[in-house]
């Protein structure tokens, strides 16, 4: 009833796993990642704690192989089971139980897998690899989802489609993994599940180009008018505004950074672009401190 990827970016060192089902919320119970550990894709008739005790036994230092082997011999219900393990040196685990629901498989590369049952077709999870492997895509983010393009062209979930979810770590092992989660994207209900996911993917590189911009800068009081990392910081700023639309968040940021170079004209008028669709920007300009209000002679 699912079709997932798991996968590692040798360059980076990122671990991600991504999935679509006609099933609610599959990313709450199917997806699962560790900073420097490893990821886990489970379902068929799903046994979450393959995620939870594949991560603790992937932290312990069991090869992902080994990890699966040992949960699969304790579960009296592995013939039900589809299950995908990767670690953070890239060694793939997968199992795909006699007992899944046609059509059932999976296809391995070098670290990546891919997997499915309730197909459609026997050609979902081959062309899944096929995908990831040709993508142009610039990051382990997009290559998952082209790999998930892929599977739905090829007739995907033959009851259909309603949820999906995309997870990237990087692989930096740390005391506090939540802060190298690259992507945590989920769509739990959706007609187009993967084109909100790959929608929400823009949203989110926009708003880490947001925060990008603006690290350093804005618990600064005065900032050099022509610095050049004011000048980098508007740009991205303007990026972000490109794809987020009618979220003028960069808009109004980009008010606070000009204002507090001392240009107030330019400042005045990002504050408007922002206002203009939501007044409450101006009232947040005041609590900062901002004094952007139109000068005497203003028209």
């Amino acid at each position: 009833m699912t079709y997932s990827i798991v996968a590692r970016d040798p360059k980076t060192k990122a671990m991600g796993v991504a999935v679509q089902s006609h099933y609610f919320a599959t990313g709450r119970v199917v997806t699962w990642a560790e900073a420097g550990v490893g990821v886990v894709a489970t379902q068929s008739i799903v046994e979450v704690g393959y995620g939870p005790r594949g991560l603790e036994a992937m932290r312990a230092g069991t090869p992902a192989p080994l990890a699966l082997e040992r949960l699969l011999a304790a579960d009296p219900m592995a013939a039900v089971r589809q299950v995908a393990m990767l670690d953070a040196s890239g060694r793939i685990a997968v199992h795909t139980g006699p007992g899944c629901i046609a059509e059932a498989g999976h296809r391995t590369g070098e670290q990546v897998s891919a997997q499915a049952n309730m197909m459609a077709r026997s050609t979902v999870w081959g062309a899944m690899v096929a995908a990831y492997r040709a993508s142009a895509a610039p990051d382990l983010a997009g290559r998952l989802l082209d790999a998930l393009d892929a599977a739905e062209a090829e007739g995907g979930d033959i009851r259909g489609r309603q949820s999906a979810a995309l997870l990237v770590v990087d692989g930096e092992r740390s005391e506090r993994p939540w802060e190298h989660r690259l992507v945590d994207l989920r769509v739990d209900d959706h007609p187009e599940p993967l084109a909100e996911l790959r929608r929400l993917l823009e949203r989110h590189r926009a708003t880490e180009l947001m925060a990008g911009a603006l690290e350093g800068l804005l618990l600064t009081d005065a900032i050099e008018t022509g610095s050049p990392r004011l000048t980098e910081a508007l740009l991205a700023l303007d990026a972000a505004q490109r794809t987020l639309g009618e979220n003028r968040e960069p808009s109004f940021w980009a008010a606070v950074l000009l204002a507090r170079a001392g240009r107030l004209d330019e400042a005045r008028a990002r504050l408007s672009e922002a206002a203009a669709i939501h007044p409450g920007w101006t009232a947040l300009m005041a609590r900062l401190g901002g004094d952007v209000s139109p000068g005497p002679n203003a028209r």
